[in-house]
Parts: C-alpha cells; structure tokens; sequence
C-alpha cells in the first residue's frame, strides 16, 4: 500500500504549555525564592541555612520528579521556625502556579513508602482546598539540630498555599530519621501521581464542578 501523503497525516499535537513557577517570599524574617518544574528530571538545588532540610527537598525532586530550586537565609539564630515556613509558603505556591488551571492532571495520588523499620502513608488530592490531616508520631524532639515539630509545620503551609488536601498516617517506625525521610519519598510520589497528566482526561478538569483553583 502507497505510504500517506503528509497532508493525510494525522496532526501533531499541541505542545503542553511548560508547567515552570517562581515565587519569592521576602519578609523582616526570611528571604526565600522558589522555582518549580512539575515535568523535570529530578534535579534538585537547595541552598538553605536548615541542612536537613536540604536532605528533605532533594527527596522530594529526586522522588516525585520535580526540579526545584531552592534559595533561602533567615533568622536562624532564633531557630528555624521562620525559615521552614516561609520555604514550605513559597513552595506551595509555586507549585499552584505551575499547574494553572489543573487541566487534565489525575489531581489524587497515593503512596506507601518504606525506609526500613519505619513505614509512611499518603495521600493527596490537589482540589484547591487546603486541609492537612496528620498522624505522625516522632520519637524524638530533634534530629541533629531540626526540630522534628517543623515536620508538620512544613506540609501545614504547604498545603496553605497550593490548596492540596493533604493526609499523611505513619503505620510503623522507631528511628525519627526514618520516619521523616520515607514521610517526604512518600509525598513525593503521590505529588508525582496527582501532578501527572491523565490522558482519558483529554484536558479536561477532574471535577464535577469542573473547577480545581482556589479562586
């Protein structure tokens, strides 16, 4: 049979539109800057003054394949409390940013991460309606100098900004590092599920209301 004429062929699809934001946060307390790139590889540059901090960020993009790049200094001779916040804040908000009106993404992902004894549930759904349910039992009150509370701190205000329904359970674990560390693998492969593009949806909004966005 003759090959199709070029004019026959089927067209190409429409390019999908860059799903990249920046959001700076600047205050008497932190100076913050956030970019996002939902569709990345996983690169990931955290330059802050909370190390472990640092370590959580790059799980995040390592695990849920965002590129983040991370700057902030803040008033951390007080503690970290501000700066956490402000980082958590921007991130959020970015990541709102990025997915627009959150056409065609699955919008819920769900995911159970292990790191040996210590085993972290999640689940999400990016409905522009900011909730943190939270049971998560840390044994200790620090890890190195991070205060563990800042944990729940981190998701409450990220959650705040990118109007995600966010409920994280820890089903086991004894050793505090673990436990936080396999909480952020696990959000960062539900965050990986929700923001990808579902393509049944064919564009269109996972809602009945048609409608994701917080406005």
């Amino acid at each position: 049979a003759a090959a199709a004429s070029p004019s026959s062929a089927a067209p190409a699809a429409a390019p999908l539109q860059a799903r990249v934001a920046t959001v700076k946060r600047e205050t008497k307390e932190t100076q913050v800057s956030v970019t996002v790139n939902l569709d990345g590889t996983g690169k990931c540059v955290a330059k802050t003054p909370v190390h472990f901090l640092n370590h959580m960020l790059d799980q995040i993009s390592s695990h849920g394949l965002i590129d983040l790049e991370v700057h902030a200094t803040g008033d951390t001779w007080i503690d970290d409390h501000h700066t956490v916040e402000d980082i958590a804040l921007a991130f959020g908000g970015a990541l709102s940013q990025a997915l627009g009106d959150r056409k065609g993404i699955h919008r819920f992902g769900e995911f159970s991460a292990p790191l040996d004894e210590a085993l972290t549930h999640v689940v999400l759904d990016l409905s522009g309606r900011p909730y943190l349910g939270w049971d998560l039992p840390i044994p200790t009150e620090r890890i190195g100098t991070f205060d563990t509370q800042m944990v729940e701190h981190f998701f409450q205000s990220f959650v705040n900004t990118s109007g995600t329904t966010l409920h994280i359970r820890g089903l086991a674990g004894r050793n505090s590092h673990h436990i936080v560390e396999c909480t952020f693998k696990a959000f960062a492969r539900a965050l990986r599920r929700a923001t990808e593009y579902d393509e049944r949806r064919a564009g269109m909004v996972a809602s009945s209301k048609g409608v994701l966005t917080q406005q």
